[in-house]
């Protein structure tokens, strides 16, 4: 999958390159450390999550590609909390050896620090980029029930909502989510109809309450969504990615839908501690990308409707500084908290 790009505040360049050549040198400063044998011990791919989320997978998906170009283990430490912030925490203050890389986000590494007003929250901006490891697309969903086919028609009954004085509910797996921020967003882009966030503790009692009808809209990944897209429970209305989505060619972008400057996707990166050297992030990059580059890892990442990542450091930061620049923007418009 593609970087998160919005025409009105990402650069041509990083939009259509990745951001190739925006890595500055200060965010890979080489350590005073030998590295030149790493790895010489297991290496610990950080998740700030529990099992079996999108996060964790991602992790989990390299170990075995990973552990073949290293000649070393490489294990997922789950360590779940403050969605994701313990995790970046512990990351950023691991000693800069290689040995404790971090699985990270678009909440815990560009949300979080705009979100969170009342907790101290790591910078994730002084870790070290390593990688993109994959990245998916939301999709805008809707009950089955809804009386409405398309994008063009679900606006107006928004609207329509607005006009009688009603403010429309939309669901989300938390305060301070992307796809909080990601209908927030939609809604600036549609002239800020009335809408009203009803958060959930996690996608899916979120999904639960949607499919019957009790909340009428949400956005989620694709790979989240899919399952009821798949067994008729919900009906897409498009996708916040630049392309559409493989698994369900007939669900425009936002683009097509009629949305101008709106594209947002979800990604996940490998990160180090500040201070990795260059030679720790050359070596993990590349058995990143040999990782990616498998068959098998590349079709289970795009049969949950994911796409795989790959690439350079380089391309990796400018998507993240992109994004902690868009997303904080929204987050400030909208008055969004997480707490």
């Amino acid at each position: 999958m593609n970087p998160i790009q919005s025409k009105r505040s990402l650069s041509r360049r990083s939009a259509l390159h990745y951001g190739l050549g925006a890595l500055g040198a200060g965010i890979l400063p080489a350590s005073a450390l030998a590295q030149g044998t790493w790895p010489t011990k297991p290496v610990s791919l950080v998740v700030g999550y529990p099992p079996g989320g999108q996060t964790d997978f991602a992790g989990r998906v390299l170990t075995a590609g990973m552990q073949t170009s290293l000649g070393q283990s490489v294990v997922i430490d789950n360590k779940p909390g403050v969605n994701g912030n313990i995790a970046t925490d512990y990351v950023l203050k691991a000693p800069p050896d290689g040995y404790k890389l971090l699985v990270g986000n678009g909440s815990n590494m560009v949300l979080n620090p705009h979100t969170y007003r009342n907790t101290p929250v790591a910078d994730p901006l002084k870790m070290t980029p390593i990688g993109l490891l994959l990245t998916s697309s939301l999709m805008l969903v809707v009950p089955t029930s809804l009386p409405v086919k398309d994008v063009p028609e679900f606006i107006a009954w928004i609207k329509a909502q607005d006009k009688a004085g009603k403010a429309v509910d939309y669901a989300s797996g938390g305060p301070g989510s992307l796809v909080q921020t990601a209908m927030e967003l939609f809604r600036e882009r549609i002239g800020k109809p009335k809408m009203s966030h009803v958060p959930y503790k996690g996608s899916s009692p979120a999904m639960t309450d949607l499919i019957a009808g009790r909340v009428p809209a949400m956005f989620d990944a694709s790979s989240v969504v899919a399952p009821f897209l798949k067994s008729g429970q919900l009906k897409a209305l498009m996708v916040t990615g630049p392309k559409r989505v493989p698994a369900f060619p007939d669900v425009p972008t936002a683009a097509e839908a009629g949305i101008k400057d709106f594209q947002i996707i979800s990604f996940i990166g490998l990160y180090g501690p500040p201070g990795l050297s260059p030679d720790i992030v050359k070596k993990a990059n590349t058995a990143m990308n040999s990782a990616l580059k498998e068959p098998n890892v590349q079709k289970t990442i795009a049969d949950r409707g994911d796409d795989a990542g790959g690439g350079t450091p380089e391309q990796l930061a400018a998507l993240t500084r992109d994004y902690y620049k868009l997303l904080g923007e929204v987050v400030k418009n909208n008055d969004i908290r997480a707490e």
